[in-house]
């Protein structure tokens, strides 16, 4: 496996444990326990942060790129298809954040955050099983070894340096806190 997907699915599987925690969340509100509203905005915070800008930033500006160039499709194909599904969960992100901002609206927050694990679970593994293997069959070492210094530039540039550390440490605490 290339360094690049490998780095990839590192950032899953960061993602499924911030989805548990999510999930964690909603079970604790819907049991009624007062939780710090920080906290919730928080992870969605590390959501946007992590899930969307640097891990689906290096897929859409450095990946799916590489993969169209490299002759999968992007209409009507698999890279389409994770395209549609970043877009829906940013608009449930963007859900879980209203609903949470106002006066906390349970059910809304409740049904965007179910929608978005569902989503990306889904999403990852079509990723993970599907679009990645099909990736490393169309381009050789020598360009994913190209995409993983640029992933790292995407890491740097964008997000900051030693901001992914950061981002897993909070994740780290959401954890202790609330699994």
């Amino acid at each position: 496996m290339s360094a690049a997907i490998e780095d990839l699915k590192n950032d899953h599987e960061a993602i499924l444990f911030a989805l548990g925690i999510l999930e964690s969340i909603g079970i604790k509100i819907s049991e009624g326990e007062k939780l710090i509203a920080a906290d919730i905005l928080a992870l969605i915070d590390f959501l946007r942060e992590f899930a969307d800008t640097c891990h689906h930033g290096k897929e859409e500006e450095i990946l799916f790129p590489a993969l169209e160039v490299a002759g999968i499709p992007r209409d009507g194909g698999p890279i389409g298809v994770m395209l549609h599904e970043h877009e829906l969960g940013r608009k449930y992100l963007r859900g879980m954040r209203a609903a949470a901002e106002s006066l906390f609206d349970q059910v809304t927050f409740m049904q965007n955050a179910a929608a978005y694990a569902d989503l990306l679970r889904h999403h990852i593994e079509k990723e993970n099983t599907v679009l990645f293997p099909m990736g490393e069959r169309v381009l050789g070492e020598e360009a994913f070894d190209a995409i993983e210094a640029q992933f790292q530039r995407h890491e740097e540039e964008v997000i900051g340096a030693g901001r992914h550390a950061e981002l897993h440490a909070m994740l780290a605490e959401f954890g202790r806190r609330y699994l």
